[in-house]
């Protein structure tokens, strides 16, 4: 069984506003042990809510998980007071061999109306017993809709690519060198932040089918729990800045050919630092 957590820690951010990555730990092991853990903001240089330097959680997080292979994507890379970086990105961790990554920029059209920050996705070929498997963890736009859909749609370019990559065949250096014909999966797997509600355009966007044969995502905890309203993963918690109306931002997909293989999706709905919760895929 591979078990997959994805979470936006939100910089690790604790109640009272500081930021704790040993908590995120902790939460971690509490929840689930896990064979690849996507996690969304994570930051280096940016102040905590109460002021605090939460240090190079990039570098943090990797030293706290041992055994693992940690990958970075920084999509937010600013100057900072006296010549630092200021960092903001996401980080996949396998126990499995990472074939290979890439870091995608996402789109982002102006939208004048509204704040909005870089984004982007981590994608990862990780070489899973079964074989390849792909893993991308994204992190959309929260302001604007028309920014996040431009996003699913890079999205959905990305996979259309990746699919046409992984079933055909393509001449690569014997030698090892970079012109190298390293696997790019077909079988994968989308989990993050999505800033979208159930049902909204840019949720049935991401599901929609592809006329090249690609085949299209679903939705894993609708393949987990059929007929069943989505756990909500944000806003749980009275002291959270979303609380109030709990609903759900945060989702796992996988393609259509792990559809069958999708044993359990769960949220951990206890954790009460970030706004986000926790989210788990077991994988058959």
């Amino acid at each position: 069984m591979l078990k997959l957590i994805t979470w936006n820690i939100q910089g690790a951010r604790t109640q009272a506003g500081g930021a704790n990555l040993d908590r995120i730990i902790a939460c971690l092991d509490r929840f689930s042990d896990f064979d690849v853990l996507c996690v969304q903001e994570v930051t280096s240089g940016f102040p905590a809510r109460d002021g605090s330097d939460p240090g190079d959680q990039f570098q943090a997080l990797a030293r706290r998980l041992p055994g693992y292979t940690g990958v970075e994507g920084v999509w937010t890379d600013t100057l900072g007071p006296a010549g630092t970086r200021r960092r903001l990105g996401s980080m996949i961790f396998s126990r499995l061999p990472v074939l290979q990554c890439f870091r995608h920029s996402l789109p982002w059209p102006p939208d004048p109306e509204v704040m909005s920050m870089p984004r982007g996705a981590l994608e990862a070929t990780l070489q899973a017993p079964g074989g390849p498997l792909r893993v991308t963890t994204a992190h959309l736009e929260y302001f604007s809709e028309h920014q996040r859909m431009a996003q699913v749609e890079r999205l959905r370019e990305l996979h259309r690519e990746a699919w046409a990559h992984a079933v055909g065949e393509r001449p690569g250096d014997p030698g090892g060198g970079p012109f190298a014909a390293v696997p790019r999966a077909a079988p994968a797997i989308l989990a993050g932040d999505f800033n979208m509600l159930p049902h909204s355009d840019e949720y049935l966007r991401m599901l929609a089918s592809f006329a090249d044969g690609t085949l299209p995502y679903r939705d894993a905890w609708q393949l987990a729990h059929p007929g069943r309203r989505h756990a909500p993963t944000v806003g749980l918690h009275a002291d959270a800045p979303n609380a109030g109306l709990p609903f759900t931002f945060d989702y796992i997909f996988v393609s259509a050919d792990l559809a069958g293989r999708v044993r359990q999706v769960r949220v951990d709905g206890s954790e009460e630092g970030s706004d986000h919760q926790a989210m788990l895929l077991e994988l058959a």
